[in-house]
């Protein structure tokens, strides 16, 4: 039964993927494209990374095409490997550049995702205008992004991207979480919340609830920082995404394990695989060491194929969930629902 599930699942992932019209539903650093064409996906990434903090970072602290030079020969990786789409995750005021991703995007031909929001996690990553701003003046702040481009640029953001931090939320990490769902109200965006263990993500998709929005606007993002699978379970079954994102060969065994359990409870359409890697830091000279993004291919990918993963599984993992996480629509709860 649940084979012939999954079966139905692929069959209609790839009825999708050829026969549908072409609605614009992803916007990418380039532009607006359809969902079918975002094809084989690293959904975690980031390309530069700056932890100077909110009130010292500027785009002066790096050169571009120092960057791209760094960056660009791990971006013709991927795109070798089958790679269309690489999602970049480093949100505003710690390093995101959107003429730099569009830079990069053009240079290496892989479809780029940037992203609107802010990262609480470390109040060091805030800007200070949110410590007093309300929740619906940073949300129209990330609107206008969504609707105008990014600091005057004609690159858009793809997501909300924000953080909170591992243990209850603070004040300030409620306040923006509630402004990603106004934002995602507005555009449609998918957040992703950078969160680790259950207790903050359960808390995170109660405040979703609570502003009308449906657990499937959601990525539960490094979910592998919690142990229990029970949790991503739970949380995959009320429909957030469940990103398993920091991956490296040693934890080959416990991706896989945490695949298997996932498919074994019918909820692999649920599971986002990533690297978390990267990245180029202007704090270290010639923006120390950069760690690339094939390690999925090299070692886990043959670990699923080994334990009889069916290449079906494999995409939809790769191609068909992060269509569908990132697609832009709004994921509103049903009257019912509330």
């Amino acid at each position: 039964m649940i084979r012939l599930k999954y079966f139905l699942v692929v069959v209609t992932l790839l009825l999708f993927f050829s026969c549908t019209p072409d609605p614009i539903n992803i916007t990418t650093v380039t532009g607006g494209i359809s969902a079918k064409k975002l094809a084989k996906t690293l959904s975690h990434e980031h390309l530069l990374v700056d932890f100077i903090g909110a009130d010292s970072i500027s785009y002066d602290r790096w050169d571009r095409d120092a960057v791209a030079e760094k960056a660009l020969p791990y971006l013709k990786q991927i795109r070798d490997l089958g790679y269309k789409t690489f999602v970049d995750a480093t949100p505003a005021y710690l390093g995101r550049d959107p003429q730099l991703l569009k830079m990069l995007s053009e240079k290496s031909g892989i479809q780029i995702l940037t992203n609107t929001g802010y990262y609480s996690l470390n109040e060091k990553y805030v800007p200070g205008f949110a410590f007093t701003e309300s929740a619906e003046q940073l949300a129209a702040r990330w609107i206008d992004e969504a609707q105008n481009g990014i600091e005057g640029t004609d690159v858009f953001p793809g997501f909300i991207k924000i953080s909170v931090e591992p243990g209850p939320l603070t004040e300030l990490n409620r306040k923006i979480v509630k402004a990603a769902c106004i934002t995602h109200r507005e555009t449609g965006l998918t957040i992703m919340s950078h969160t680790g263990p259950a207790l903050p993500a359960f808390q995170e998709i109660e405040i979703l609830k609570q502003n009308g929005i449906h657990p499937s606007a959601f990525i539960w993002t490094h979910a592998q920082n919690e142990n229990d699978f029970n949790k991503h379970l739970e949380a995959a079954k009320m429909g957030a995404y469940i990103s398993f994102d920091n991956f490296k060969a040693a934890d080959t065994t416990r991706y896989l394990d945490f695949i298997l359990f996932m498919k074994k409870h019918g909820i692999l359409h649920k599971v986002l695989l990533s690297h978390d890697a990267g990245w180029y830091d202007p704090e270290k000279p010639e923006g120390g060491e950069f760690r690339g993004f094939t390690d999925l291919d090299t070692y886990l990918v043959p670990a699923l194929e080994k334990e009889g993963l069916a290449q079906f599984d494999l995409f939809q993992l790769f191609y068909g969930n992060p269509a569908d996480a990132f697609m832009i629509r709004k994921r509103m709860l049903n009257p019912e629902e509330k």
